[in-house]
């Protein structure tokens, strides 16, 4: 059954640019609230009061928090927070948008050291662990209900390899796995997780990877449609997955990219 989005709550970590902003935008456009957790300098912090302005000139309400997502502290303060804020609704929709991690060869070479067992830590705890500690503490504190959808943002490089990429390639075939427990084990409570995969996307995380201009270009002449994937593409997938109340497509890698990993 198709539901209406409007006046439901949604949580976005790493709401501040990227998907996650295009994800704030295009549920604030459908009525939706928004609570949107990011972690910036202040720099990062203006750009997030603003665009917080611009999800309320919708109408709806948005409360941005400047913290560490992938702190136990952080959600410790926060769900109280959520609680009163979300009342009687909850959270419908939970996406999981954290992209930091480290960019280090596996093996030092040429004077550029490897990775430590800290970074490849760090980078698996974020953009991967963290999603369990969440689903984990918003169901313990009754904030994901029957019908609530949780999104993790995965991509084609949990199945293949670039230079530096190694431990953000393991956090994200680390992210689908979690993604496949997590949507069985909250199947009998009606709720469906599953994987977003996008193309891919210009994002400031992806211009962080080395020679990331090439691979994107490189990219671009391979999608079937000419062009890079877009935030905006993976905003309106996630608004067009959650307008049901079932959870029958669960615990999937989604491929959102235009057919580019088909070629």
């Amino acid at each position: 059954m198709i539901t209406s989005l409007k006046g439901s709550w949604c949580l976005i970590l790493g709401a501040s640019s990227g998907m996650g902003l295009a994800t704030a935008q295009e549920l604030a456009r459908e009525g939706v609230n928004i609570l949107g957790v990011h972690f910036d300098t202040a720099e990062g912090q203006d750009k997030a009061a603003v665009a917080r302005e611009e999800l309320c000139a919708h109408g709806v309400q948005a409360h941005f928090f400047n913290a560490n997502a992938a702190s136990a502290r952080t959600r410790e303060e926060l769900l109280p927070q959520f609680t009163e804020l979300t009342g009687e609704s909850g959270i419908r929709i939970l996406v999981h948008s954290l992209a930091f991690g480290t960019l280090l060869p596996f093996v030092s070479s040429e004077g550029e050291p490897g990775v430590t067992s800290r970074q490849m830590n760090m980078t698996l705890d974020v953009m991967a662990h963290s999603l369990v500690y969440w689903t984990q503490d918003l169901f313990t504190a009754g904030l994901l209900r029957e019908g609530a959808k949780v999104y993790a943002m995965t991509s084609a490089g949990g199945a293949r390899v670039m230079p530096s990429y190694g431990a953000v390639s393991a956090a994200k075939s680390a992210l689908e796995s979690h993604v496949r427990q997590l949507a069985m084990e909250l199947a009998p409570s009606g709720i469906a997780v599953n994987a977003l995969r996008a193309g891919v996307t210009v994002t400031p995380s992806m211009e962080r990877i080395p020679d990331s201009a090439r691979l994107a270009e490189y990219a671009r002449g391979l999608n079937p449609h000419h062009r890079l994937t877009r935030p905006e593409d993976v905003a309106e997938a996630i608004s067009l997955l959650s307008r049901t109340d079932s959870s029958w497509i669960t615990g999937n890698v989604i491929g959102v990219d235009g057919g580019e990993i088909l070629t």
